[in-house]
């Protein structure tokens, strides 16, 4: 399978013959460049001399002594380290941009400009053509301007636990980082949208992405909720504000998440597991009214689905026409067969991961090369760049680049 540089060259994907630099870490930025990678954009990923901190957050690591948490968002990129902090580290960047399409960084606010690469005052007047994404936690500006951003914290500041988790569990952080995965899709979105603006008009711009935006975001429907009826959404456990029964429920051998949005399949629901009496009984004849009495309708439920296995069960309801799933463990999710049959989970060259979730018809993302070992690339990518022999040597010796035997 090719790497990320020899799709660049060969014209694969939907977007072979982007070049983007990445000067991001942990999450939101490295997961938005892996997904350009996949699309057959060149990604060149630019690390600190202290190097990407997802690196090290394991155990679980690599064979090559990376975290698995590392790996999940960095394939099919070319690595090296840089010291943007020495005036030789900012040039050489400036000299890489100049062929660049895309940067992003998802630095505190005014790092960049601190080091004289801000974007509208250097950036922008010397690449008019280069889209800057910049990914932060709460923007540059504001009462929260310029203070950094963690997942969980703005799960909590922007309300979204306080409507996961149940009366007896209290306010409960996702399971997983649900913000940052966002904001990576929303800079990813931004990045291609300021790509199709540049096609028109032959201009970047920059794009901004912050997870305090992104949180909010997804507060659908609780905060149209809120705000048509000024009622504050509580805690529900798995069930839905809007929609009944929409819940896990317990069967004879484990749950299964029931998600019946409709009159309609609410009857078939009815008809297939024998509470056919339910569709006639007023308290339950519609939506409206199934949530004015969820308690009463869960109570039925739950004494018919405690009685049914849950994979036959399941397999009867979606037939049927009932949307229902079982409450699978991780390892239980990529063990499904329509995951393999979706290309889902990713195997090749020592490396493990989640497969391309977009799929086009006439130019598939692929999943390129191995995530990069610490600065594995330095060398080639400072060639290509036009650095000779003698500048690449300069920069390693200042310890502004340290470049392996790539």
């Amino acid at each position: 399978m090719p790497n990320s540089s020899e799709r660049h060259a060969c014209g694969h994907g939907a977007l072979a013959g982007l070049r983007v630099i990445d000067l991001s870490r942990v999450l939101a930025g490295p997961l938005c460049t892996q997904m350009l990678s996949d699309h057959g954009a060149e990604v060149i990923k630019i690390e600190p001399p202290s190097g990407d901190e997802t690196r090290s957050l394991g155990p679980p690591f690599d064979s090559k002594g990376d975290a698995a948490y590392f790996t999940a968002v960095n394939r099919g990129k070319r690595a090296m380290v840089m010291n943007l902090s020495h005036p030789e580290g900012r040039q050489a960047l400036l000299d890489m941009v100049k062929d660049a399409d895309v940067l992003v960084e998802n630095f505190i606010p005014g790092t960049m400009q601190r080091w004289g690469l801000d974007f509208e005052d250097e950036l922008k007047p010397r690449f008019p053509k280069l889209i800057y994404c910049s990914i932060s936690g709460f923007g540059p500006d504001g009462p929260l301007g310029g203070l950094p951003g963690y997942d969980a914290v703005l799960q909590a500041m922007c309300g979204l636990m306080s409507v996961n988790g149940d009366p007896a569990s209290g306010p409960t952080r996702m399971g997983i980082p649900i913000v940052d995965h966002l904001t990576g899709y929303t800079a990813l979105t931004g990045i291609l949208l300021a790509l199709n603006d540049r096609h028109r008009t032959g201009l970047g711009q920059r794009v901004e992405a912050t997870l305090f935006d992104t949180a909010l975001s997804l507060l659908v429907p609780h905060a149209a909720n809120w705000m048509y009826s000024d009622q504050v959404p509580g805690l529900l456990g798995s069930a839905h504000p809007n929609i009944s029964p929409y819940d896990k429920f317990q069967c004879l051998d484990g749950q299964v998440f029931l998600g019946i949005l409709n009159d309609r399949q609410f009857a078939k629901f009815c008809a297939a597991v024998g509470l056919d009496h339910l569709v006639a009984d007023p308290r339950f004849e519609t939506n409206a009214v199934r949530l004015q009495h969820r308690g009463e309708l869960r109570s039925e439920i739950e004494k018919t689905l405690a009685q049914r296995e849950r994979e036959k069960l399941c397999s009867d309801l979606m037939r049927a026409g009932v949307p229902v799933g079982p409450v699978n463990t991780v390892p239980e999710a990529f063990a499904q067969p329509h995951a393999q049959h979706r290309q889902m989970r990713v195997e090749q060259d020592g490396y493990r991961g989640i497969g391309v979730p977009v799929k086009l018809s006439r130019t598939p993302g692929v999943t390129g090369s191995p995530p990069p070992r610490f600065g594995q690339h330095a060398a080639s990518v400072l060639r290509d760049a036009g650095f000779d022999q003698e500048r690449i040597q300069r920069l390693a010796t200042l310890g502004v680049c340290p470049v392996s035997g790539d």
